[in-house]
Order: structure tokens, then sequence, then C-alpha cells
């Protein structure tokens, strides 16, 4: 994250708990309505900031295929069973001996939900759906759905998966996006 991001995040969080004080000291409960005021909300009143690295060497291909353009999953030579995101051993053969595939991106809309009320790390995006698929491929996949109106969502829509870059943080990810 860029330096100007960090500084949103560090304002946000400084006004969150002030806010968060404010009302704990005022109704004795740490519970306020979300930003939308349609919900109570409890916030617990001890902060938890996490961050985390973990090693990616042995799917690094993943990655290296969303610079390139490319969505990968990965097959079990053994048993022929699909993982995505993809994985490096396979659990039901437990071996080490995988196939990377492309995915060819065509899926079937199973289930979605439409987020209204997101975690604080999340709160500097609209509302977002966050959606399953059927690949054509015979697995599913979970991501985020683009569209401009959710009730155009209907279960068993056709869906494409593409990558798309994730803003303000400039990261390559996927998502859905509904085919014509």
């Amino acid at each position: 994250m860029g330096t100007s991001l960090d500084a949103k995040y560090e304002e946000f969080w400084r006004q969150s708990i002030k806010q968060l004080n404010e009302v704990v000291k005022a109704t004795g409960m740490p519970i306020a309505p979300d930003e939308k005021g349609q919900y109570s909300l409890w916030y617990d009143v001890r902060e938890l900031r996490i961050r985390f690295s973990i090693s990616v060497e042995r799917i690094k291909r993943f990655f290296e295929g969303l610079r390139e353009g490319k969505i990968y999953a990965t097959r079990c030579r053994r048993c022929g069973r699909y993982y995505f995101p993809p994985q490096a051993d396979c659990p039901y053969c437990r071996v080490s001996d995988m196939d990377w595939v492309e995915v060819g991106g065509e899926g079937e809309l199973l289930t979605y939900t439409v987020i209204n009320t997101k975690p604080l790390t999340f709160s500097h995006y609209p509302d977002y759906v966050v959606a399953i698929a059927r690949m054509k491929e015979g697995f599913n996949v979970l991501a985020w759905l683009r569209i401009d109106d959710p009730r155009k969502i209907r279960v068993g829509m056709r869906v494409r998966l593409q990558i798309a870059r994730r803003e303000p943080e400039g990261y390559l990810t996927y998502e859905f996006v509904p085919i014509e």
C-alpha cells in the first residue's frame, strides 16, 4: 500500500476508535448503527490488526499467470480433481503431482450475497457482491461479481471469470462479470 493509503487507514482507525469510545461512554455498550444506519452492530473495544506473510512459492505460477493475463487452477494427475485456488498437494491422494490448467473462464452462477455491512478494512469499497459459480471444468469458484445493479443478478446466469486490478490497493485478483 502506498503512503497516502496507509495514512487514510490510520485516520480511519483513529476516527473509528474515537467514535466507538464516545458511544461506549454515552450508552455503556459498544453497539452503534452501521454507516448507513440500517443495522445495529457490536464493535469490539479491543483493536486487532493483523498483517501476515505466507509462502506462495509452491503456487507461484498462479500469481505469475495473473500478471500474464491467465487464471490457473491445479489438477491432480492421479485422481483428476481440480483445485481453485490452486493447491500444491492433493488432499485425497496425498501426493504433490499436480498439473497447472488454464481456467476457461465461463461458469454458471450458483449463489451470491450482496455485502452491505463490510469489515472495517473493506469499508472504503462501495457495496459489493460475492458469488460462487460452477466453472465449465466442473469446480466452483468464489469471487466478487462486478455488476452495476444487483437486481440484475439471477442464479443460473452465465458469468466469466476474469482478471481485475483491485483499487486503491493496486493488486491483481480475479472477479466474475456477467456474460450478456
